[in-house]
Order: structure tokens, then C-alpha cells, then sequence
């Protein structure tokens, strides 16, 4: 097992100096062979998933059916998929003291995860954390359980959740070619990040990586539960998590029975799958470029990421 150190990638420089304007604006605001974008230009990815208002995944959508704004700025379409063959998850499970009573259905929820992968076209790799992050399984396709090692963990130490997810999606960052993710199991403590929520959302949006945050909560701590206890001081998962999320293109999560992890691991890979990949020319101008999508259908809903950084994108392959 690759212990890792937490390490600020690419953007991180800049990261620090924006995190905060960042975060101010987005609440504002083996396989089979892989299709590629082709240019001589810089593009920029966003993946984006589209619903009706009933909920409902739309698929058979064209390019024109899409706004794309960079910066408040209409953007031309170069690029756009919606054929792309498998998906690349990274699973992180929070191993920190705080999870000594729910480790065992973190790892449940983890287990439904991978259940539900096709053995040849999708792939998966499993991280846990507590004040660093450890790589237990490498990403590999045909992985149905997670690490016999996971069983034997005890939880120990403080919390690094916001540091643990950006180190995470930037190992997805060669993962190009498929529908990738960052699935994060964890009952929402940090106590020893050195990142902020909102420079952790720019840097896995920056990348296009959607961040799904499963919260392992008691019914009491459940607020879809009629047991819930609704006080703010018992939110675990509050709402810096869910704009974490929500700023990646992903979604957050409480799970507190078994029906609510198996249900949870499905509609993120569904999601995943449903995704359209949309590529535009990225702007001149250096730092951080806010990002929004829209549809023309104004009955449909679509979520993407918030923004990218211009100057550090990389060529879509």
C-alpha cells in the first residue's frame, strides 16, 4: 500500500490566491477504443448531467441544445460526446477516528460501488485517509471487493477530508477517456486540512472531476429520516460539503440504512454514465474562468462544473 502525502498539484499556487474569490463566486452563481477530442487548440472539458423536471435522465441530446458560458460570455461548442465507454472511480474512505462506528457501513457503501462496475470497460481505485492519504488498491478494471486490508483497519488519528479529495482527483487526471469521479465515504469531519472547501472545489472542477461526498450518518443525523434531529449543530454533512459537491458537478449524499448506500452507489454510477462531455476553446485570459451551462429547453436541469483555470488546462484525449 503507497502511502501519499498531500501535495498542492498544478493549479495549487494559484489555487491560494483565488480560493477565496472562488468560493464567493460559485455561491453566486483493455477496453474498447476510447473516442478523443482532436485540436490544435487548448479546449476545456465540462461533463455535464441533464434531468428533466420529473427527475429523469434526457439522453439523445446534440450540442445545440447546450449554452456554455465562460465568464458570462457565450462560448462556441468545438467538441461533443455522449458515447464515452466506461467510468474511472476513485473510492476514499475516511479511516479517522471519528469513523470508529461507522466504518463498517463506509465500506458497505464502497462495496455497492464497485458491485455495481462493468468488469471490462469501467475501473476503480480505493484510497482512505485520515491525516494523509494512503492508496490501498491502484485503479484496475474487474475490481469486485474492495482490499481484504480494509477489514482490518482501525480508525485512528484526526481529519484531512478536504486535503484527502483534492490529492484524490488529481490522481484521476490521467484517467482521460472515461467518466471519472471522486466518491468520498466519510462521516463530514475535518479538524486538519490545510485546504479550504472552496480551494478544493476549484481544483477538482478546474480538472472536470465530479466529487460525490456519502455521508455515513445515524437516522438521527439523517434530515430525509423521521428521526432525524434537525438542530444545525448536528448537520454532518453541512452545507460547505454539499457546495463542495455541487461545485464539481457532483452531489452529496446521507446514507443511514443499508437500502439508502446501495441506492446511493447506484445513482452515481447512473449519473456517471448519463454524462454528456462538452469541449469549447479555452480564454486568453490567465487565472481562474467562471463557468456556467445552460440548456435552451428551459424544462430541463443540468449540472457541471463551476469554472477552470485558463493557462493549465490540458489538450482533451
Amino acid at each position: 500500500m503507497a502511502r501519499l502525502k498531500f501535495v498542492n498539484f498544478a493549479m495549487a499556487s494559484s489555487l491560494l490566491m483565488v480560493g477565496s474569490t472562488v468560493g464567493a463566486t460559485q455561491q453566486s452563481s483493455g477496453a474498447p477504443a476510447v473516442p478523443s477530442f482532436k485540436s490544435r487548440v487548448e479546449l476545456v472539458r465540462i461533463s455535464a448531467v441533464v434531468r428533466d423536471r420529473k427527475g429523469r435522465f434526457v439522453s439523445n441530446l446534440s450540442a445545440r441544445d447546450f449554452e456554455v458560458l465562460d465568464g458570462g460570455e457565450a462560448q462556441r461548442i468545438t467538441d461533443f460526446q455522449h458515447d464515452r465507454p466506461g467510468v474511472s472511480v476513485a473510492l476514499l474512505i475516511d479511516v479517522s477516528g471519528s469513523m470508529e462506528n461507522r466504518l463498517t457501513n463506509a465500506r458497505e457503501a464502497a462495496t455497492h460501488v464497485l458491485a455495481n462496475l462493468d468488469r471490462v470497460q469501467d475501473e476503480a481505485a480505493v484510497f482512505t485517509f485520515d491525516t494523509r492519504l494512503d492508496e490501498v488498491k491502484p485503479f484496475a478494471a474487474g475490481i469486485q471487493a474492495l482490499p481484504e486490508k480494509l477489514a482490518s483497519i482501525k480508525p485512528f488519528g484526526a481529519t484531512s477530508l478536504h486535503d484527502a479529495i483534492a490529492a484524490t482527483a488529481e490522481r484521476l487526471t490521467s484517467r482521460d477517456g472515461l467518466r471519472r469521479a471522486v466518491i468520498v465515504f466519510t462521516d463530514g469531519s475535518d479538524n486538519w486540512s490545510r485546504l479550504t472547501p472552496a480551494e478544493v472545489s476549484a481544483a477538482a472542477s478546474a480538472i472536470d472531476v465530479p466529487v460525490y461526498i456519502v455521508g455515513i450518518v445515524p437516522l438521527i443525523d439523517n434530515p430525509s429520516s423521521p428521526l432525524a434531529v434537525t438542530t444545525p449543530e448536528r448537520v454532518v454533512i453541512d452545507g460547505t460539503l454539499v457546495n463542495l459537491a455541487a461545485w464539481t458537478g457532483g452531489r452529496s449524499f446521507n446514507v443511514s440504512t443499508a437500502v439508502d448506500r446501495s441506492v446511493a452507489a447506484r445513482q452515481i454510477l447512473e449519473e456517471l454514465r448519463h454524462q454528456y462531455v462538452i469541449a469549447f476553446e479555452a480564454g486568453s485570459k490567465p487565472g481562474w474562468h467562471p463557468l456556467a451551462v445552460r440548456m435552451r429547453n428551459k424544462d430541463l436541469v443540468v449540472r457541471a462544473r463551476s469554472g477552470y483555470n485558463a493557462g493549465q488546462s490540458r489538450p482533451i484525449s
